[in-house]
């Protein structure tokens, strides 16, 4: 079963997940692509997806704070 927030399809093509590769490709600016997303989530979240948005918001910033607690330990 697809999970649109977590796990889309659609990003898990290949073997390598789109957020992992994003992140290594990145490096510094890997901070700001998340903020970007996390502004885009919270955003539109009242005219398209609702819910669905604001999850995939709360996605992004966990990522954020995993990648910042990795870069600060």
């Amino acid at each position: 079963m697809s999970d649109p927030v977590n796990n889309p399809l659609h990003y898990n093509i290949g073997k390598v997940e789109a957020i992992e590769a994003i992140v290594a490709a990145t490096n510094e600016q890997a901070e700001g692509y998340l903020q970007g997303n996390i502004m885009k989530y919270i955003w539109r979240y009242r005219y398209k997806n609702g819910i669905e948005d604001l999850e995939k918001a709360q996605w992004y910033l966990n990522k954020l704070i995993e990648l910042y607690k990795e870069k600060h330990k």
